[in-house]
């Protein structure tokens, strides 16, 4: 039921409330699995979960004037109860209120109104019933009266035995004189299996119900008299914990008065609580706490309780912090020591840094570093740490799906914490590092809650003032906190927390960048490691270039660390066998790493009739993308594979109608007597997005009027059915894609053109870029129209 639908059924339960009740022949039902057994002139609630149930109670609201016909279930525990699971007689009620709750199930108060039983079952999909009233035919007799009497005394008793009900339960009983309406309450209260209650409900003369209810309740008093007494027997004996208890209780008061030391940990506590320096409402919880510890036995497990939230309150570090180094010349001397390019980024924390040297009140932001794998996300956030002179932690929130992981567990629950912030801030000692939140796009949601809600409250300026961890139940400051998070693409992140979020986008590197961080960063990193001299493991640059082109495709330098690494490894083994020096030329590269891995397509080798070259952006990186189209003597349907995506289908739909207007009348029958398939290459691997329109375009028309496309040229733009070209994302990593594939020229959307000035002046010094508004552009400098039309 979805959350629109139920506001107005709410709506629609006040307003039925008012009108007058007329019970109808069919009613929709819902099967009971509890032992309540609901009895008319009873107000009871209960929850709803099934799926049939929910329909019953929909039927309900919506045909049936919020009436609804409740039988129980024969077998509680059958899950999916067919007609024959269920007893003939129920009851016929009215919906009074309905309150959704946090698991999706239903809180329903209903007002018992008659007995009925169903005669035949008129639904399939969910239980409605064609339904027989009972009426109950009696004379108010002494004999009743006398009845009414005696169930009043023995409910009396009881309820003075049992305490699972309130005294004055009775009070609805004391003033009822009609004997119908006062068994059915009794009843309502009696205690019973659910056969009894079940037998309750199906006898219709008051008198035998009153009979059944005395003989029930009597029963059970007599139960509860003797259980009474063993308990007044037990409570005569003194256990040996309570003893000791008492004893040790004693023997506290005597060490006070003889002027002793009190028990050695609570002193300790107590004097770290007044010597300590923290804020007045931690002491007062402390105390509070301290003073609970005092009167409990040291042996019963809230003691433990108790003990281990003192340790966690007073260890916390309310006020100490890190002296913060705003030294500029230090961190750019820092950023540019462990990290190679990332000119925004640098830029962009050495702004924060200026800024807070003048105003040292101004609140922390939350940076959130975006980009694929390997490109130095995490390593940046240790960076500014060390920058700043600040501690650094790290939090993994990859597949975190437990609310409390952020929030922490309340101290009711067995081996409750506080959440991982709290937990790293402790380790820290400090109320003010860094703390990056690792891969915050990969957070799910359960039954357990949505952690990325809680994160709204910790990553807020406004609110982490005052963050309330469940364990601790007192406002921590995390105002002070210096957030950074990561992820990987920026579509998983939920909006609100994106929205309190810089996004600083780090973007893939070069095979030029990636050589000088080998060369500048990995190896003499590796080499430093195992203490090895540099003048004994030489790499040579066509070496470190062949690693990067051959065995690596990558946005980061993840992967090519590991075979640098397993290259001085194996370079390592040959010192220690004897040699002095080892030179890692390209022939020794294959010789240590074996044949190259990357065996990519490049560009096509001579232009292709039907075949266009599109650019995709991926997590991972740019790739180029094969568009092939091909026509089949068919009824005019279009053939999609290369597991696409909805949006890529979409894209192919409108690219072909598109073409169908390109080409004109001349070509319809080209169209209606053949079939066209359209298929993306690399099929196992999943395409989603409109970024290839154009591409497609160029495609169809190519296959449609036989005219070959340029085999050096790349494209990318989304296409609407007018031909206009509009911008797409990623332009950056696409166009690295088509530099490493040799591609040498480029057609991008004329709205793209500001994102040209991101791309490394190496690579546009080498790749010439046209921008286009119309899709004729596009086929103009695409098709190779020498003795044709295009």
């Amino acid at each position: 039921m979805t959350e629109k639908k139920f506001e107005k059924l709410e709506k629609k339960v006040a307003k039925l409330n008012e009108e007058e009740i007329e019970i109808p022949d069919i009613l929709p039902a819902i099967a009971m699995r509890s032992n309540v057994v609901v009895y008319p002139n009873t107000v009871v609630p209960f929850y709803v979960g099934r799926e049939k149930s929910l329909y019953a109670l929909e039927d309900s609201m919506e045909n049936y004037k919020q009436l609804i016909f409740l039988v129980n279930q024969k077998d509680t525990k059958i899950e999916d109860p067919t007609k024959d699971d269920l007893f003939k007689v129920g009851t016929v009620a009215r919906i009074m209120q309905i309150g959704k709750l946090p698991d999706g199930t239903f809180k329903v108060l209903v007002e018992g109104l008659s007995r009925a039983k169903w005669v035949k079952l008129v639904e399939e999909k969910y239980f409605k019933f064609e339904i027989e009233l009972l009426k109950s035919k009696y004379r108010k007799t002494k004999k009743l009266i006398a009845l009414m009497r005696a169930v009043r005394d023995e409910m009396q008793k009881y309820i003075q035995y049992s305490r699972k009900l309130p005294t004055d339960a009775l009070m609805f009983l004391e003033d009822m004189e009609d004997p119908d309406i006062f068994a059915d309450l009794a009843a309502s209260i009696c205690p019973g299996s659910l056969e009894e209650k079940q037998e309750l409900l199906e006898i219709l003369h008051p008198g035998k119900r009153l009979e059944k209810i005395l003989e029930l309740l009597s029963k059970e008093t007599e139960l509860l008299e003797i259980e009474h007494q063993l308990d007044q027997k037990v409570k005569q004996r003194i256990e040996k914990s309570q003893k000791e208890y008492f004893l040790r209780e004693k023997l506290r008061v005597i060490r006070e008065e003889l002027g002793g030391e009190e028990d050695a940990e609570i002193k300790e506590i107590e004097e770290k609580i007044e010597k300590g320096d923290y804020p007045d409402f931690v002491k007062e919880k402390a105390r509070f706490e301290l003073n609970r510890l005092e009167k409990m036995s040291p042996y019963s497990p809230e003691a433990n309780v108790i003990r281990n939230y003192l340790d966690w309150i007073l260890n916390l570090p309310w006020k100490e912090k890190s002296e913060e180094n705003l030294d500029l010349k230090n961190a750019r001397e820092i950023l540019e020591k462990y990290h190679y390019g990332l000119k925004e980024p640098k830029q962009r924390i050495l702004e924060f840094l200026a800024t807070r040297k003048v105003s040292k009140s101004m609140k922390a932001p939350i940076i959130c570093f975006v980009g694929p794998p390997g490109v130095g996300k995490t390593s940046l956030g240790r960076s500014i740490a060390e920058a700043l002179g600040r501690k650094f932690l790290r939090m993994s929130l990859g597949g975190l799906r437990d609310e409390a992981e952020i929030r922490g567990h309340r101290r009711t629950y067995v081996g409750a914490l506080p959440g991982r912030i709290i937990q790293l801030i402790r380790k820290a000692g400090v109320k003010n590092p860094v703390l990056l939140l690792d891969e915050i796009d990969k957070m799910g949601i359960s039954f357990q809650g949505d952690p990325a809600s809680a994160l709204l409250e910790v990553l807020d300026p406004e609110q982490n003032k005052d963050f309330v961890d469940h364990y601790l139940e007192l406002p921590f400051d995390l105002s002070e906190v210096l957030f950074i998070t990561t992820a990987n693409t920026l579509y998983n992140i939920p909006d609100a927390l994106r929205d309190r979020m810089e996004i600083i986008e780090i973007p893939s590197y070069t095979n030029t960048e990636k050589y000088y961080i080998a060369k500048e960063y990995i190896i003499p990193k590796a080499l430093e490691e195992i203490d090895i001299k540099k003048s004994q493991i030489i790499f040579k640059n066509e070496a470190i270039n062949h690693i990067i082109s051959d065995y690596t495709l990558e946005p980061g330098v993840r992967e090519l660390e590991r075979k640098i690494r397993a290259i001085i490894r194996k370079a390592v083994l040959e010192i220690v066998e004897g040699k002095n020096k080892v030179i890692i030329t390209e022939k020794r590269v294959r010789k240590f790493l074996g044949a190259p891995k990357i065996l990519e397509e490049n560009k096509l080798e001579e232009p292709t009739i039907g075949v266009s070259t599109g650019l995709a952006w991926t997590a991972y990186g740019g790739t180029t993308l094969f568009i092939e189209s091909t026509l089949f003597p068919g009824k005019g349907n279009l053939i999609l594979t290369g597991k696409l995506g909805d949006v890529m289908k979409e894209s192919a739909q409108i690219a072909l109608s598109l073409t169908k207007k390109i080409c004109g009348k001349d070509c319809m029958d080209i169209f209606e007597k053949n079939d066209i398939h359209i298929h993306v290459p690399e099929g196992a691997v999943p395409k989603d997005g409109p970024s290839a329109g154009v591409t497609i375009v160029t495609s169809l028309v190519s296959a449609v009027k036989k005219i070959p496309v340029r085999n050096d040229i790349a494209m990318t733009g989304e296409i609407t059915l007018r031909g206009r070209v509009l911008p797409v994302g990623g332009i950056k990593e696409k166009v690295l894609a088509a530099y490493r594939k040799g591609i040498k020229k480029i057609i991008l959307p004329y709205q793209n053109r500001f994102d040209i000035e991101k791309i490394p002046e190496e690579v546009k010094s080498d790749i010439k870029f046209m921008l286009v508004k119309e899709i004729d552009e596009v086929l103009k400098e695409a098709l190779i129209c020498e003795n044709k039309e295009c």
